[in-house]
């Protein structure tokens, strides 16, 4: 398996260099990464079940898909890579804000994050990497809301710290 770098940088989103994903996750160094939210024309948002061999968060649910830029490539096109690679699915895709979160993860690991959101709409059906991604579905947001706060452990801690404090920003209709 290639070995996977990801863009450390600082809180500026200045690139500062390069380390292994697993030793930054192990030492909880701030990257760059990606979300992406997807939404049908009926407003749900799609989420993803993270396939269980993944080496952290396996299991829980998720946003669309999320990943890191690799060396010199920019963040749309991570995500519109990611998303192809992960959910089988194209999509136009418009930048939505950054946040920067540092959570405690399962297997001792620490997610350190200068995270840019992107966010797209279409009725297309993803077709799953089983190596990445159990299961999905459509869900309304005023539903999942409800469901994280009902069931936290069901969810990845970046989804749920996205969701709680930027909630009212991801909607399809304010892009």
């Amino acid at each position: 398996m290639e070995v996977e770098y990801v863009v450390l940088v600082n809180e500026d989103d200045k690139e500062l260099g390069f380390m292994e994903k697993l030793l930054a996750h192990r030492h909880g160094s701030l990257h760059r990464a990606i979300s992406v939210f997807i939404f049908n024309t009926r407003g749900q948002l799609l989420l993803q079940q993270r396939a269980s061999g993944k080496y952290h968060s396996a299991g829980l649910w998720t946003n669309t898909c999320c990943s890191h830029p690799r060396r010199g490539e920019g963040t749309r096109d991570a995500a519109m890579r990611r998303l192809k690679e992960e959910m089988g699915i194209a999509a136009a895709l418009t930048p939505a804000f950054t946040f920067i979160y540092n959570a405690a993860l399962d297997n001792g690991l620490t997610e350190h994050e200068l995270d840019h959101v992107f966010i797209g709409v279409t009725d297309e059906a993803p077709v799953l990497d089983s190596a990445e991604v159990s299961a999905w579905k459509y869900v309304a947001v005023d539903e999942l809301m409800s469901d994280i706060s009902a069931h936290p452990e069901s969810y990845t801690e970046w989804f749920k710290i996205c969701m709680q404090q930027y909630g009212r920003m991801i909607t399809p209709a304010s892009h």
